[in-house]
């Protein structure tokens, strides 16, 4: 039969379409009822329907229906329907456009032909209808065949283990089947024209260039192997034939990526077994291999070199002939409990050698099992680590314990006192920590150089450690600072003895390079468990105790306490309330005058620091200068003196009042290596006076504690022009040797001689002394603390006539300082005498 026809702006429909469209236009005429006349239609719709099939775009075909007879032909018939309206046609619009059609080209209207003919044209359509619908069946009969056999031949193409390509000569892909996309990892519908060597790395596209070359120029099947760029690597195998027209070459591809990984791991397998027996014969280490009862089957050449058996003689032997009779059984029994449990032990052991000596070894065994699990043989490995042992307890030694002493460093002691810590609690019993500082110790260092130091040290330490008991503890902490620990205390009394002992040893006279040594210690102590904390507090706690003890006077003890811990607090406390007393402008001078007794003239002033609180009034030195001795801010409290005292003395110079002041500086700030500089920095503010107008006023033992730094800056600000005097003396070690090196220009004695010497012979003595002292080292001599006017002669029949004190004068502020100079007159007692050396001035 003829196909539908398409027309412009039309589309073909299908067979199935056709038949749809046909019976809803026959719908109407099947609902007829007759009345002897003719047939009556059940709608007017259905007869309109009906004609215009037959109308639209079809005049050609109505022509040929009115010329045949309907038993020769078949109509042929154009379904004309409108791409914007899909599925069942407009009734109304097909009517109208088939109405306009037969007008144009029919001789005689539908609407004029009798009942007959459409009748007839309605069975023509209906003959028509059932035709289609046969016609239909049959081609799907033989579509469905068609489709099975397509299926089972994709099937069987689809599901062959092996990837097919089809490639063109460009080497582009025309088909795959599914192993081929799998191979791919990609939709089989996207491989169609993609080409095959962009799948592949760089370096194996160029194979299957050539691949493709030999194939259609020679015809003969080839092959390759290249790698897909894919990750992870997949290597696969191309075998590929001409097809039968020559354009096309068939490709049978497999993944080879498993059995080449296998050809490597075996390669590498035999390599390896080829190294392990290179490496089983030049290792340093001892082998041997035994059998699952233990009996040794192989050693190696550095079995032999180690223990001096040979093969010959440890073949056949136990695993273990070699151990020691102390650890045979114990040992064995360990390592075969290991094997057994985890396949393995690793440890040292003491081995004995052909010659009978022993060594220690490190030794590892471990458990070779087959394929089922069970063991098979034995391998142990082991090497000679008697050298490593020594080495080791030198490391140890040297890590634990001091170079210099022998003594336990901090280390070892932190260990020994959490044993001790532990014991004391399961003994019920106490134990006391104390930090031992040696007092003078950087003076000799800096007199008589490290050398004779260390000297001193051992001797000290060899002292000390007569001086305790048995089980006690002395380490060494660095420098000339000791711990020790008093264990198996009944009570914190039980120590006391203990400490003083230790203050006496560390007293004692030693001789050290021919020269006569002595130094003393502070030590502070803390008392376990009264002091409950932990072993690192404990030695913290003992060290504040010995800071102490050093600044209430060295050569003595402090036991830690709470009251203590309450005073340290205190001190920081009290330190903060000064900086913000400072901060706030509370701080001022006074000043006392020193005077000629016998002429009566005023030869300078010392400027005191006051404290002016908000709430406890004018403080004295004495009430807050020893919180912040060796304090930070001591340095900056102390320039902050140097800088007033200058300022006062341009305005006393401007009021016609030239006098030289002197101020006094902590240990702290003239122990800082930049004082000279800092202090030339200051008087460069002041260039209008004369530096000599400053006097620095420096306590005995201030000198003492760093002797060589002490002189190096004094010397450098006696090169600026400033002068220094010795406050205290006497009250010091009062060396003529320090007093030799010291550049000081005057020796002030101190007021606690003064005030006795009347009455005290010893002190009268000492202030002699000082003042013959100063004689000889052509120095001046000033006696502080003059409160009467006895004590005013008596200096002047000794030949001291410079002094100060409260019979002079008390310390006042600048204020009123002029004007007490302007009145001031010696005693009639003291201007009628001559001091015994005039050269004492």
């Amino acid at each position: 039969m003829s196909g539908y026809r398409q027309g412009q702006g039309e589309h073909a429909a299908t067979p199935l379409e056709q038949v749809q469209v046909l019976k809803a236009t026959m719908l109407p005429f099947e609902r007829v009822e007759g009345d002897g006349t003719g047939l009556r239609y059940g709608s007017q719709y259905a007869l309109g329907l009906a004609k215009s099939f037959f109308i639209l775009n079809v005049t050609d075909a109505v022509t040929k229906i009115e010329s045949r007879s309907y038993k020769q032909g078949r109509p042929q018939f154009t379904m004309a329907t409108d791409r914007s309206t899909p599925g069942k046609p407009d009734a109304g619009d097909l009517r109208r456009r088939a109405e306009e059609g037969l007008q144009q080209q029919m001789h005689v209207p539908v609407s004029e032909r009798s009942e007959v003919e459409v009748r007839k044209l309605v069975h023509e359509l209906q003959v028509h209808q059932v035709e289609l619908e046969l016609q239909n069946e049959a081609l799907s009969t033989a579509q469905a065949k068609l489709e099975a056999a397509l299926a089972r031949s994709t099937e069987l193409y689809d599901a062959a283990p092996v990837g097919y390509f089809t490639l063109n000569r460009t080497g582009d892909i025309v088909l795959a089947n599914l192993a081929g996309a799998r191979l791919l990892d990609t939709e089989r519908d996207c491989l169609t024209g993609v080409r095959f060597a962009a799948l592949l790395q760089d370096d194996s596209r160029e194979a299957l260039t050539t691949l493709l070359q030999r194939v259609f120029e020679s015809g003969a099947p080839q092959s390759c192997e290249v790698i897909l760029a894919f990750t992870p690597r997949r290597i696969i195998q191309m075998e590929a034939t001409l097809s039968a027209d020559g354009n096309e070459c068939r490709a049978a591809v497999l993944d080879i990526t498993a059995r080449r990984d296998a050809e490597a791991a075996l390669r590498e397998n035999e390599a390896r077994l080829q190294l392990a027996a290179r490496v089983f014969s030049h290792v340093r280490e001892g082998i041997f291999i035994a059998d699952a009862r233990g009996t040794i089957i192989e050693v190696n050449d550095t079995f032999t070199h180690i223990t001096g058996f040979t093969r010959d003689e440890s073949i056949g032997q136990s695993a273990f002939f070699r151990d020691t009779e102390r650890q045979a059984q114990e040992l064995q029994g360990a390592i075969w409990r290991a094997l057994h449990e985890s396949g393995t032990w690793c440890g040292e052991r003491w081995s004995r050698r052909k010659d009978g000596d022993v060594c220690p070894e490190t030794l590892t065994i471990s458990a070779v099992r087959d394929a089922s699990g069970q063991v098979t043989n034995y391998v142990a490995l082991f090497s000679d680590i008697s050298s490593q042992k020594a080495h080791q307890q030198q490391l140890e030694h040297v890590a634990h314990y001091d170079p210099l002493t022998n003594l336990p460093n901090r280390v070892l002691l932190a260990d020994r006192l959490h044993h001790a810590m532990a014991q004391t609690q399961r003994r019920d019993k106490a134990l006391a920590v104390a930090y031992l500082d040696l007092d003078g110790f950087k003076l000799v260092n800096d007199t008589y150089g490290h050398n004779v130091g260390d000297d001193l040290l051992v001797a000290v330490t060899e002292h000390m450690k007569e001086a305790l008991r048995e089980g006690d503890t002395l380490a060494r902490m660095g420098g000339d600072e000791f711990v020790a620990v008093l264990v198996d205390l009944e009570s914190a009394e039980d120590c006391k003895p203990v400490l003083e002992r230790l203050l006496q040893a560390a007293a004692s006279p030693v001789i050290a390079a021919g020269v006569a040594l002595q130094v003393s210690a502070s030590i502070g102590a803390t008392i376990f468990p009264s002091d409950r904390c932990d072993a690192d507090h404990l030695i913290r706690h003992a060290d504040q105790s010995m800071y102490f003890a050093k600044q209430t006077g060295k050569n003595r003890y402090h036991i830690y306490d709470v009251e203590f811990e309450a005073a340290v607090r205190s001190l920081h406390e009290n330190i903060e309330d000064i900086r913000l007393g400072f901060e706030r402008e509370q701080f001022v001078l006074h000043y006392q005058p020193k005077v000629d007794m016998c002429s009566g003239k005023v030869v300078g002033a010392e400027a005191l620091i006051r404290w002016q609180h908000p709430t406890r009034g004018l403080l004295l030195p004495a009430a807050f200068l020893h919180v912040i001795e060796n304090h930070p801010f001591s340095i900056e409290l102390g320039e902050w003196v140097i800088q007033t005292a200058l300022v006062q003395l341009r305005n006393w110079r401007a009021a016609g009042l030239d006098l030289p002041v002197s101020v006094n500086i902590a240990a702290l700030h003239l122990q800082q290596s930049n004082f000279a500089a800092r202090l030339a920095h200051v008087l460069s503010g002041h260039k209008d006076l004369c530096p000599g107008r400053l006097e620095i006023e420096i306590l005995e033992n201030c000198a003492l504690d760093d002797m060589v730094q002490v002189s190096e800056s004094m010397h450098a600000c006696r090169a600026l022009g400033v002068t220094f005097s010795l406050d205290d003396f006497g009250m010091g070690y009062s060396s003529l040797t320090y007093l030799k090196r010291l550049p000081a220009d005057l020796l002030k004695i101190d007021k606690s001689f003064v005030r006795e010497m009347v009455n005290d012979p010893d002190d009268l003595s000492i202030v002699s002394g000082v003042i013959g002292l100063a004689k000889a080292f052509r120095r001046q001599v000033l006696a502080e603390g003059v409160e009467t006017i006895a004590q005013g002669t008596m200096l002047l029949s000794l030949g001291c006539s410079l002094a100060q004190g409260y019979c002079i004068a008390r310390p006042m502020p600048a204020s009123e300082f002029t004007y007490w100079v302007a009145r001031w007159q010696p005693d009639e007692a003291w201007a009628a005498r001559v001091p015994a050396d005039a050269g004492s001035r």
